[in-house]
């Protein structure tokens, strides 16, 4: 009986680990995409406050205008999965146990790290500002 209870657990944190992988492409896929539009309309600039910027409406400049002609890009910023705090998991500054890493120059987005400073996983394949992240 404990074997298949031991089975049953790792199967399970399998299904978890592969959840939390494909949410955060998902997330990165809408944010790369929506970065990329909002240059379009922004005279090839990203933004630089990637929360409000994708979040609100915004004029051509990248001032916040609730009755600016762009936006809001995405309901709500997407949060990285692997961040258990929900506060930090939409985080931009790359700081440990935040969600993301971001740079306005080059619009590149990437996961940050897990709360104990380590690397999230790598994931390959996603596209779109270069590699991932480094191993661990």
């Amino acid at each position: 009986m404990s074997i298949l209870g031991s089975v049953v657990i790792a199967h399970f944190n399998d299904v978890s680990e592969e959840s939390k992988e494909s949410n955060l492409q998902t997330n990165l896929q809408s944010i790369r995409a929506q970065l990329e539009l909002y240059k379009m309309h922004h005279n090839d600039d990203y933004p630089t406050d990637i929360n409000k910027q994708l979040t609100q409406k915004t004029d051509s400049d990248g001032k916040l205008n609730p009755n600016g002609l762009y936006g809001p890009y995405l309901h709500i910023f997407p949060a990285n999965p692997y961040i258990d705090d929900p506060v930090k998991a939409v985080k931009t500054t790359g700081a440990s146990g935040e969600g993301w890493r971001y740079n306005a120059a080059t619009g590149v987005i990437t996961p940050a790290t897990d709360g104990n400073a380590k690397p999230v996983k790598p994931i390959g394949g996603l596209g779109g500002g270069g590699p991932i992240l480094l191993a661990p």
